[in-house]
């Protein structure tokens, strides 16, 4: 059957990924290719879309969202946070425009929750919120830098391209990255062109591979295990321009601000490597120094390419440069690295 006739999961399917049936984690997925550092295609099956449309629709997100959406335009792409009255963040998006859409990713297991919840203020504005999953398909791409020249020049911007848009994302392990956001019946057309961009094969691999680039990107993402766990600077979220401080009012603003202007953050997020399998989104991590509580906890963790998990680790900074373990002070120890941004100095 032609590759234009098929679904996006049986094309996916095709290609090689375990079907949706048998996939322990994303629906279908590819599994570990054998030079991950050469680049790589991924579909992104463990992320949704929210669709916002309708003449109010950037004025109710913004007063929504901790970024600016009022000024985002079809060459851009955001971050934003989604926060909790007491300023904790409910889920972490990208956001982009294509059309007259604007459309906001997040991890699937939290798209209802926060569609409810959004929904729940749209009152009389005029907006329409929806999911829109089924309808599109995301593609994670990395490459070479320079093997992808269609990419837009800066992470963070974002340009049309084979009937979807292209969106520019921080770089991570050496590999310039994109993601391709288009309607699930081009993925298959898009897959197949930048998988052989330039007659450079890109292999295809796991979505849990893209996600171990976010994280030695330095760029957390909000899951289940974490929700309402985090105030944005916690995990670095206004490093990574997902906060906008000069915006109006959004839920827990106040809050996200007296944090920023008050000096009164001291809790940071930091690279850091493990062995075990303990390692995972929401588990708490104690300090040799001080055993009887935790001083953090795990924001995100994949296993990468060279067998070691890779961890966002949200941490009391008085007890950095301390041995920290995973579950308890005798747990499995934390190897801490270079995140590829500077942290504020701390108080």
């Amino acid at each position: 059957m032609a590759d234009s006739v098929l679904s996006w999961p049986d094309f996916l399917v095709s290609r090689g990924a375990v079907p949706a049936a048998a996939a322990a984690v994303d629906a279908p997925d590819f599994p570990l290719p054998a030079q991950a550092e050469a680049g790589f295609l991924s579909p992104l099956t463990h992320l949704g879309v929210i669709s916002a449309t309708g003449d109010d629709a950037a004025d109710f997100l913004h007063n929504q969202l901790s970024n600016d959406v009022l000024g985002l335009d079809a060459t851009q792409a955001r971050l934003a946070g989604y926060c909790s009255p007491k300023g904790r963040l409910l889920a972490t998006l990208l956001i982009w425009r294509d059309g007259d859409q604007i459309l906001l990713a997040l991890p699937r297991t939290l798209l209802a929750a926060t569609l409810k919840r959004l929904q729940m203020f749209v009152l009389r504005a005029r907006v329409k919120l929806s999911d829109a999953s089924e309808q599109l398909a995301l593609i994670g791409i990395a490459a070479r830098p320079g093997q992808l020249g269609a990419l837009p020049a800066k992470p963070m911007r974002s340009v049309a391209a084979q009937g979807g848009m292209l969106l520019r994302v921080p770089d991570a392990a050496g590999l310039q990255r994109a993601i391709w956001a288009g309607p699930a019946s081009q993925g298959s057309l898009a897959w197949n062109h930048f998988g052989e961009h330039y007659g450079q094969s890109l292999p295809p691999a796991p979505a849990a591979l893209w996600r171990w680039t976010e994280i030695m990107a330095g760029l957390p993402q909000v899951v289940e295990a974490t929700r309402e766990q985090f105030v944005p600077q916690m995990i670095n979220f206004e490093l990574v321009g997902g906060v906008n401080f000069q915006k109006g009012c959004y839920p827990g603003q106040e809050i996200v601000a007296r944090s920023q202007y008050l000096g009164k953050l001291k809790r940071r997020a930091l690279l850091a490597f493990c062995d075990s399998d303990q390692a995972a989104a929401g588990a708490e991590v104690f300090s040799a120094a001080d055993p009887a509580q935790p001083c953090g906890m795990i924001a995100n963790a994949e296993r990468g390419p060279d067998d070691r998990i890779a961890c966002l680790v949200e941490l009391k900074m008085e007890w950095a440069g301390t041995a920290i373990h995973i579950g308890s002070a005798e747990g499995p120890p934390l190897n801490f690295g270079e995140l590829p941004y500077a942290l504020p100095a701390t108080e």
